[in-house]
């Protein structure tokens, strides 16, 4: 079983608001996923991005790939180096 770190999106139409999941890669974008570890608001300004680092360390450690769009997101909270 491949696992993604990806973003569920939430939110009215056109004010998106994401919740950052780890889910199988086979599921839908906004379908059944394993566990939420964490939050991003693009709306606000700046863009609020909130992680629980000790979450999405372990899961990047079992081997879970996050999406390019996600690895930016870690990349600036400091979870990830790049």
């Amino acid at each position: 079983m491949a696992v993604k770190i990806r973003l569920k999106r939430m939110g009215m139409k056109k004010h998106p608001f994401y919740r950052v999941i780890v889910a199988d890669e086979r599921s839908p974008r906004d379908g059944r996923f394993i566990e939420e570890i964490g939050t991003y608001d693009p709306m606000k300004n700046p863009a609020e991005v909130k992680i629980n680092a000790e979450k999405a360390q372990y899961w990047l450690n079992t081997g879970a790939r996050p999406t390019d769009t996600v690895k930016v997101l870690l990349k600036k909270t400091g979870i990830i180096e790049g």
